[in-house]
């Protein structure tokens, strides 16, 4: 397994790991690798879902996102004919 050093932590955040990790009765390194397991956790799911619906749209014709709000924000502010 890697090690992984972190210099430069404030020590507001340093006091609130340590809190947090004693209220899961885990020690601050511990507490430490499960915050950045869950931070991390859909990371890939992400990409994957991504590639997923770049693949699902190839080729279809797309409409200008700018353009499709321009006309609901003036329909709204349009006076009643």
């Amino acid at each position: 397994m890697r090690q992984l050093t972190v210099r430069g932590v404030a020590d507001r955040v340093v006091d609130a790991l340590k809190v947090r990790a004693a209220k899961h009765g885990r020690s601050a390194e511990a507490e430490h690798r499960v915050i950045l397991e869950e931070a991390l956790a859909g990371a890939e799911d992400f990409w994957e879902e991504a590639a997923r619906l770049r693949r699902e749209v190839a080729g279809r014709p797309h409409s200008d996102s700018a353009e499709i709000i321009r006309e609901a924000r003036d329909s709204r502010h349009r006076a009643p004919d």
